[in-house]
């Protein structure tokens, strides 16, 4: 006789099957009774915690997030930081970011929301981790702190994001390469001299 679940074993496993769910049949075919079936459990034991499947998936969500979530690296380089993250999200995270993006593009649209709602900040940690990495890369005065705008640190992983969703395929490391030393570090490390030459009479 297989082991009772309960408490959080039940909850894991109730949002581990809505999660499967999602990504075999995307939101559109997402119900209530098939996470019931896939869990193998009855749907009161679904509804007591989550009264409707919007609510599910928002759960569903922060739950996933939570286990994916990142280390961010001390390889005592910005480049060298970023670029290892950008490879683990590449290798690991090509799967979770299609779902987000693809397989929930009509829960999206049926409730207002859009990815960033989902991601949980204090499940994630993102923001608050990154900060650290930047944060190291101005005490060892690799980069100016000036110039780190929230929209600069996030642009690396926008570009992989949009380049993943392109193919839904894991990212070339050159490509990886050429986000870095093309695109991100030119803008932290050299805008002042162009922004100076423009300012000058």
């Amino acid at each position: 006789m297989p082991e009772r679940r309960r408490g959080a074993a039940l909850e894991k496993a109730l949002l581990d099957a809505a999660w499967e769910e999602l990504t075999d049949n995307g939101y559109a075919r997402f119900t209530m009774d098939a996470v019931v079936k896939r869990a193998g459990t009855s749907p009161p034991v679904l509804y007591r915690r989550w009264s409707d499947r919007d609510e599910l998936v928002r759960a569903t969500i922060v739950h996933i997030l939570k286990e994916h979530r990142l280390d961010i690296p001390d390889t005592g380089s910005l480049r060298g930081d970023i670029l290892t993250l950008m490879r683990e999200i590449n290798a690991t995270r090509v799967r979770l970011v299609t779902v987000m993006s693809v397989q929930l593009a009509g829960y999206y649209q049926e409730t207002g929301t859009n990815p960033s709602d989902l991601r949980d900040p204090l499940a994630w940690g993102r923001k608050q981790a990154l900060d650290a990495l930047f944060d190291r890369a101005v005490d060892r005065g690799e980069i100016k702190p000036e110039l780190l705008t929230e929209r600069i640190k996030s642009l690396p992983f926008d570009l992989l994001r949009h380049e993943i969703l392109t193919t839904f395929a894991p990212v070339p490391d050159h490509v990886l390469e050429e986000i870095i030393d093309t695109v991100f570090l030119p803008l932290v490390r050299a805008r002042t001299v162009a922004a100076d030459s423009i300012r000058m009479p």
